[in-house]
């Protein structure tokens, strides 16, 4: 019987812990996508309680607890941080096989050295403890302990980026924290938020946003601003993968009307998405960026619980749309015109692994691993999930060139992830060696578990 959570964790042979132990364990961390809000960055944020800096706005660890059937006000609601904990420690035990089970553990051993079981009898000597150790741990500090060396966080185009820019001018913090381009409310001209967006748009810009053309002007003005604060990727939520041919009347057309209120077809929607994704990807080539594609999210599926606490609250789900063709028409045209810019392909759907690791490799070139098949993300960033993804990039592509995980979380703790995704990395590609499908030779093989850990992230990243 293994020990829980014991330090052979997920390393199942002999190869596997040579490989982590050797090579994985110390490799730093290059977080090139999450949440995390540079304003506690920068103020170097110290949290009044476990219960804010673990369970305030993950909705990972909400879902369990709604499952279990406890009551909202002890998830989003107005109980205090002990209630609120005493209810998450109330469920946990109850998450078997869920890998949230083991997140919460090696969160509590990696960043507070609490080797406790957390179940209802432990849970006011842990929240103690843990209280306790937070009198010195700051969101600058959870950064360093990680081995964190950069990060990059999620910004909308219209974002003053005061906080990066405050961060880039701090020397008495070297870890580099980088804003990241997401221009999802420009996508979504059929949502009730895209005119109030464009307005927004204009004020920042300085001048009405009045034509397809002045959106992308606009658009290349806040990229190019971006720019210069140290960005260098893009990130899309495309929660459906929408595209068809236009031209740049159409275009026009289609945004006149939309300006005007006046109702949209789907042909018109799509021809829109389409264009802008074509655009936005040639700016992205222009300034030398990642865009990053995450394909595939239903979301708000409540609408009663949409209506009550707003998005990003545990009400998403997988879809199912087949979308291989229209990505592989949007990406066709980018490198038509040779300005494909690196791309990250990412999807939700673990039907989609193979599809993803196929149609990347169509487009190949240039530079190593040009086009990548992003890591298990968010209902698959567990065990299966990545071992799925990992499985379907080496069968028809080089997991040798994956630039490997990100947390894509807002919680300042999630970094033990990387530690999950690493464990699980060699114990697949142990498997290859144990099993005479690979040569049995460790310093090799330990050198690319090295760069999909950390270096072929850093190198891909760079400008």
């Amino acid at each position: 019987m293994k020990e829980f959570l014991g330090r052979d964790f997920l390393l199942d042979s002999p190869a596997a812990r040579e490989l982590y132990f050797g090579y994985a364990e110390k490799m730093p961390i290059y977080d090139f996508h999450c949440h995390l809000n540079p304003k506690e960055i920068y103020e170097d944020k110290k949290y009044r309680s476990l219960t804010e800096v673990w369970l305030g706005g993950d909705h990972y660890k909400w879902r369990l607890l709604r499952q279990l059937g406890i009551d909202e006000k002890y998830i989003t609601g107005d109980a205090s941080d002990e209630e609120k904990f005493a209810a998450y420690a109330k469920t946990i035990p109850y998450a078997i096989g869920n890998p949230i089970y083991s997140w919460t553990h090696l969160e509590l051993r990696r960043f507070f050295g609490i080797n406790d079981v957390l179940t209802p009898e432990t849970a006011d000597k842990i929240y103690n403890a843990a209280n306790e150790k937070l009198e010195e741990l700051t969101a600058r500090k959870l950064i360093k302990m990680s081995n964190v060396t950069g990060l990059c966080t999620t910004d909308d185009p219209v974002d003053s980026l005061e906080y990066h820019i405050l961060l880039k001018q701090d020397d008495s913090f070297d870890v580099v924290v980088r804003p990241s381009f997401r221009p999802d409310k420009a996508m979504k001209i059929d949502q009730a938020t895209f005119l109030p967006w464009i307005e927004e748009l204009g004020k920042v810009v300085g001048y009405p946003i009045d034509s397809f053309a002045t959106l992308k002007k606009a658009l290349l003005q806040r990229a190019y601003f971006f720019d210069e604060v140290g960005c260098v990727c893009s990130d899309h939520g495309l929660d459906t993968f929408e595209y068809l041919p236009s031209t740049p009347e159409e275009c026009e057309a289609i945004f006149a009307k939309a300006v005007a209120k006046e109702p949209l077809s789907a042909c018109e929607i799509e021809k829109y998405k389409g264009a802008l994704l074509i655009a936005l990807g040639k700016i992205y080539n222009e300034l030398g960026w990642v865009q990053q594609y995450h394909i595939g999210a239903l979301r708000n599926n409540s609408e009663r619980m949409f209506a009550r606490l707003g998005p990003d609250t545990g009400y998403d789900a997988i879809n199912d749309q087949n979308f291989a063709p229209k990505l592989s028409a949007v990406l066709s045209a980018l490198d038509k015109t040779g300005e494909l810019p690196k791309t990250v392909l990412y999807c939700l759907n673990p039907r989609d692994n193979e599809t993803l690791a196929a149609l990347m490799n169509c487009f190949q070139g240039d530079i190593p691993g040009k086009i990548q098949f992003g890591s298990g993300w968010w209902f698959n960033d567990q065990k299966d999930g990545m071992q799925k993804q990992m499985e379907a990039l080496m069968q028809v592509g080089l997991i040798s060139q994956f630039v490997g995980m990100l947390t894509d979380s807002r919680s300042f703790l999630s970094y033990t992830r990387h530690e999950y995704f690493r464990r699980i990395l060699c114990s697949k590609i142990g498997a290859l060696l144990e099993n005479g499908e690979y040569p049995y030779d460790i310093e090799r093989v330990g050198k690319i578990i090295e760069d999909i850990c950390y270096n072929n992230a850093y190198r891909y990243f760079a400008k």
